[in-house]
């Protein structure tokens, strides 16, 4: 028998099902994990070995919310990811995907609502995009050379766009014809032939199109009528496929709508939902008790199969002048966003007519938020006059005599985006953070990897839960075994979004990530900035904590190590397209498990 392409000695080893970790060692051969044994591996002169004594070795992390749908054609390593550990990534959430609309369109699309720079995906859809169809899709995605393994939603807006035109998609008086909706339903029909997981979609009107024609109109998904929406439901129910999607924020909630929808009643299939976003808001602080008792009640007791998804960390964002998408939930942050010259933005921003709408929206407590609205929460971390580092805008208003708004409004004039400021909006409540993280609703998720690219750095969130997983049972306070922990990151959301990967077991392809638990200390929370170069250079926030993920292979292949990505890394093929339901051919097998 030919040697091991790899072996990984004196782990302790989790197989991703949730059961109690084993020191084993491993052997993988041809992608695949072949051997765990008790018993030393051979290593020939082409192995490669890694040594995890004193380490975890997991399947690799499985991220089912990112938005690297231009980024991944650009630079489809997605190291920013696979550095953590990460190597499974879906594209297409919140109803945007690349699949049928025109570059422009998806540019416009896309940009503003994810914080990504216009020009740079329009440049990269218009080099890169050379499909018309799901199936072209995913065998272009196929033939790039990807690190982590990929799969993908079809977007709802893009389908929307692609019938209608983005005029009439954004045009609630102007619905699809019953032939138009027929389209549609071909269209999803289509991408779900083509290994799609399901449709993604939103509902929340606050994520807005960028560009010059329809500048500022919401999402096209949002304009969708529940007749529209219970028609591709179905399709989805009949086919077994899911739903992503987010609910209202405004004073008529329609999130009992989506509990219907998921609900089997009578001989009717349930329909897989996942929802934005099980969360532990400030604005909101009881809704986390909702969140805890909905789902599993309803999963329990009405045949639904309804998930939150949940960022098991706190949700910290950060904010260059005013370009944070939270602004957009109320009128006059909305107009603000809406204007891209400064000059223009300025004049609007010292408007005393606008600062007393801003005012009046701010001290509002009752509007429907995501936002807490609270500036004495609102932190400045850089700005060219020093002395206001680490003062809130609120503490500056009460310095100056002004009121918060004014204070806020004041500096963003004076400095533009080279005032940075930071905020928590959930999760920042460590009593009820371990909740969410334990609860059978609930999923990890909605990191918004490859978005938000100044605004959020979530690359590592399954790290930083296994840091507040190991902290709790060192201090004897579990809420987690570290077993449950690695399964709620990895085979728990493989199997629900019915993906081959997630689990490392005889026989499963060899994607997996070495931890090293002495690494998961406070180095995991630390930020940094990393031009993009795809971006123009833009600098995305990040996370550098090489000491916990030390090693990430994919495919049974080494792409990360010691805080350096293999020669060739992002050049040759790791990863490949997960098509949904389906498991990938294996190599010839040696199934052999030495308990």
């Amino acid at each position: 028998m030919a040697d091991f392409d790899v072996v990984v000695t004196g782990g302790l080893w989790f197989d991703g099902t949730g059961a109690p970790p084993l020191r084993r060692n491993l052997g993988i051969r041809d992608g695949v994990l072949e051997k765990v044994t008790t018993e030393p591996l051979p290593a020939g002169p082409g192995t490669e070995v890694v040594d995890a004594a004193g380490k975890w070795v997991l399947p690799g992390f499985v991220d089912v919310h990112t938005h690297y749908d231009a980024e991944a054609l650009a630079n489809p390593g997605l190291g920013e990811s696979v550095r953590h550990g990460v190597t499974t990534v879906v594209l297409g959430n919140c109803s945007l995907s690349t699949v049928y609309s025109t570059p422009r369109e998806c540019a416009d699309l896309f940009s503003r609502v994810e914080a990504v720079p216009h020009d740079a995906v329009l440049r990269i859809l218009d080099e890169k995009k050379t499909w018309t169809s799901p199936a072209e899709y995913v065998a272009a995605l196929d033939a790039l050379p990807l690190g982590p393994n990929v799969a993908g939603f079809i977007g709802h807006s893009d389908i929307r766009t692609h019938v209608l035109g983005l005029g009439r998609a954004t045009d609630r008086s102007a619905p699809p014809s019953a032939a138009e909706l027929d389209r549609m339903g071909t269209l999803l029909t289509e991408a779900l032939d083509a290994g799609m997981l399901g449709l993604s979609s939103m509902t929340n009107s606050l994520d807005k199109i960028d560009g010059d024609e329809y500048r500022s109109r919401s999402l096209p998904s949002t304009y969708a009528r529940w007749r529209e929406l219970r028609f591709l439901n179905r399709i989805l129910r009949d086919r077994g496929k899911i739903l992503q999607s987010a609910p209202t924020i405004n004073l008529h909630p329609n999130v009992a709508a989506f509990f219907v929808e998921s609900s089997g009643i009578g001989r009717r299939r349930k329909l897989k939902t996942s929802l934005l976003s099980g969360a532990d808001s400030k604005a909101y602080p009881v809704l986390v008790y909702f969140m805890l008792t909905a789902a599993p009640l309803l999963n329990r007791f009405a045949k639904t199969d309804f998930r939150w998804q949940h960022l098991p960390v706190p949700f910290t964002v950060y904010a260059d002048g005013i370009d944070l998408v939270v602004f957009e939930e109320f009128g006059a942050g909305a107009a603000a966003l809406h204007l891209r010259d400064e000059v223009e933005r300025n004049e609007l921003l010292r408007d005393e007519g606008y600062r007393r709408r801003f005012r009046k929206a701010y001290d509002d407590k009752w509007s429907p938020r995501i936002w807490h609205r609270d500036f004495h929460d609102a932190v400045i971390v850089k700005c060219p006059d020093e002395t206001l580092v680490g003062k809130s805008f609120g503490r500056v208003g009460d310095e100056r005599g002004v009121h918060p708004v004014d204070a806020y409004l004041d500096l963003v004039v004076e400095y533009g985006r080279n005032l940075r400021w930071r905020t928590t909006v959930a999760n920042h409540r460590p009593k009820y953070a371990r909740r969410p993280a334990a609860s059978s609703g609930v999923q990890m998720g909605f990191g918004d990897a490859g978005a938000h690219l100044r605004n959020m750095a979530f690359y590592n969130f399954p790290v930083r839960l296994l840091k507040r997983v190991n902290d709790a049972q060192r201090q004897r306070r579990p809420f987690l075994t570290v077993e449950r922990a690695v399964h709620r990151l990895t085979g728990e959301l493989a199997d629900w979004y019915g993906l081959d990967a997630g689990h490392l077991r005889v026989g499963d392809r060899a994607d997996l990530v070495v931890i090293d638990p002495a690494g998961l200390d406070d180095s995991v929370d630390a930020l940094f900035e990393e031009p993009v170069a795809e971006y123009g250079g833009l600098r995305r926030m990040v996370n550098r904590n090489d000491r916990a993920a030390v090693a990430t292979l994919v495919n049974g292949r080494i792409v990360f190590r010691d805080g350096r990505f293999a020669p060739g890394y992002g050049v040759e093929k790791t990863g490949r397209f997960l098509r949904a339901g389906q498991r990938a051919p294996r190599g010839a097998l040696h199934t052999d498990v030495t308990v």
